[in-house]
C-alpha cells in the first residue's frame, strides 16, 4: 500500500531529518498507524482521496472510543504533519488536515502539597545513617531548590558550596542557572558531604553529590524508589511525584509573596507562561479561603 509506505519515509524523514527522540518518534508513528489502518478499512488508499471529511470520521471514531481530547489533539498534528511531508514531496497538492479545529484540552492544575504535608514527606527519613542523611539531603534541597529531578542526580560536589547558599544547575538544553537555597537543606546537604557521602562512595574519582549504595551517580529511578517509600510512610493521599514537589515549592514561594519573576528564573523556565499556572493555585486557594471565611460568600 502506497500510504505505508510513505509513512515509512516519513517517520524516517522524522528520525534522520528532524532528529526527533525515540520517544516522539513513537508517538507519530503510533498516531498515523491508527489513521492508516482506519483508511484501508474505509478503502481509501490514495492520499489524493482523503479529504477532510474522512479524517473528520477517524476522529469521531476515536471519540467514540473514549479516546482523551489531549490524544486526539496530538493525532491532528500528527496528520497535519504527514500531509505536510507528502506536499514537500510532491504527492500532494495541498493539506486536507489544515483546517481541522482541534478539541479543547482542560488544562489540570497541578497537584501541591500543603506545607504541613511537606513537613511530613521531608521528617520521614532518619539521618541517623549515611543512606537516611542522604535520603534528607535530597528531599530537603528538592524542596528547598525546586529544581527537576534530573538536574538534583546531575548535581556534582562542585556544584554546592554551603559558604555561598546558592546551588549551580543545568537545565533544559543545558541551560546553567544559580538557584538559592535555604539554611535547612544546606545544613543536611553539608552534612550529607561530611559524614555520608564517603561512606557509601568508595571511588575516590566519583563527581556526583549523591550517590546510592554502590557509590555510583544516583539515577533517576533510584530517587523515584526512595520518594514512593517516603511518600507511603508519610501515608498523604495522592500519587507524589518529585515534580509534586517542584509544584510546591513553586506554589508556597507565591503564597507567601515572592513575585512571579523570580519564581521563573528559579524553575528555570524560558517562558513565564508556563510559570503562570502557579497564579492559578494561588488565586483558587484565596477563593476557597474567601468561601470558607466570609459569612456572606
Amino acid at each position: 500500500m502506497a500510504l505505508e509506505k510513505q509513512l515509512q519515509e516519513y517517520t524516517n524523514y522524522l528520525a534522520v531529518e528532524k532528529g526527533l527522540s525515540k520517544n516522539t518518534l513513537e508517538s507519530y508513528r503510533r498516531d498515523l498507524k491508527k489513521f492508516v489502518t482506519f483508511l484501508t478499512k474505509t478503502e481509501v488508499t490514495d492520499p489524493g482521496a482523503i479529504d477532510s471529511d474522512v479524517i473528520n470520521l477517524f476522529l469521531a471514531e476515536l471519540k467514540n472510543n473514549n479516546n482523551a481530547a489531549s490524544t486526539i489533539s496530538r493525532t491532528i498534528a500528527s496528520i497535519r504533519s504527514f500531509f505536510n511531508f507528502l506536499m514537500e514531496e510532491g504527492f500532494l497538492d495541498d493539506n486536507p488536515a489544515l483546517e481541522l479545529e482541534s478539541p479543547k484540552i482542560e488544562k489540570k492544575l497541578p497537584r501541591v502539597l500543603t506545607t504541613d504535608e511537606i513537613d511530613r514527606l521531608l521528617g520521614q527519613p532518619r539521618p541517623g545513617d549515611h543512606k537516611g542523611l542522604r535520603d534528607k539531603a535530597m528531599l530537603e534541597l528538592l524542596y528547598a531548590s525546586g529544581i527537576r529531578v534530573s538536574e538534583l542526580i546531575d548535581l556534582n560536589l562542585s556544584d554546592f558550596d554551603p559558604r555561598v547558599g546558592y546551588l549551580r544547575c543545568k537545565g533544559k538544553g543545558q541551560k546553567e542557572r544559580i538557584v538559592p537555597i535555604g539554611s535547612m537543606a544546606i545544613n543536611y546537604v553539608d552534612e550529607y558531604m561530611t559524614n555520608a557521602r564517603a561512606k557509601l562512595c568508595k571511588n575516590n574519582g566519583e563527581t556526583a553529590l549523591f550517590v546510592n549504595q554502590h557509590g555510583n551517580r544516583m539515577t533517576r529511578q533510584g530517587f523515584w524508589k526512595i520518594l514512593k517509600k517516603y511518600a507511603l510512610k508519610s501515608k498523604i493521599e495522592g500519587e507524589i511525584t518529585p515534580h509534586t514537589i517542584r509544584h510546591s515549592f513553586a506554589t508556597h514561594l507565591l503564597e507567601n509573596g515572592a513575585d512571579l519573576r523570580s519564581v521563573q528564573e528559579m524553575l528555570g523556565h524560558s517562558d513565564i507562561t508556563t510559570t503562570q499556572v502557579y497564579t492559578q493555585i494561588t488565586r483558587k486557594k484565596i477563593r476557597e479561603v474567601y468561601d470558607k471565611a466570609h459569612p456572606r460568600a
